[in-house]
């Protein structure tokens, strides 16, 4: 028997993930719809970046408009990690546009988790989702 989240991750629809966009590409996009220098762009971003460790390092957050809270967090073992939130903007953002990219099991969009669960039993007789 399989489990009920394993059957529906399984059948559920996901974004098939192509490659990362890297500084250099982001920088260049950011260059051509803006009028700003490369340069400029990678020593703010880089700036962004520093700002970001200085005052989470003080245990303060900080908010970039836009794309979100960078929270300094505590880990159990006493390390520092941070923590982001996106800004709600982002994928309301996100959301107004044509989604471009694949869609792996596109024709379960919509889908209930009960729905999935069913589709693996079908699927799969002999391995049923376990109750």
């Amino acid at each position: 028997m399989v489990s009920r989240i394993k059957a529906i991750n399984e059948s559920r629809p996901k974004i098939a993930l192509s490659r990362t966009v890297q500084m250099d590409e982001l920088i260049k996009f950011i260059a051509s719809h803006s009028g700003l220098s490369s340069g400029g762009i990678m020593q703010v971003l880089l700036e962004v970046h520093d700002a970001i460790v200085y005052f989470n390092s003080y245990g303060q957050g900080v908010k970039v408009e836009g794309l979100g809270t960078y929270l300094p967090n505590l880990r159990l073992d006493g390390s520092l990690d941070i923590e982001h939130r996106q800004d709600p903007r982002l994928k309301r953002d996100l959301n107004q546009r044509e989604f471009g990219g694949a869609i792996v099991n596109h024709k379960n969009v919509g889908k209930s988790a009960d729905e999935l669960v069913a589709l693996w039993n079908e699927t799969h007789p002999d391995d049923p989702v376990e109750e």
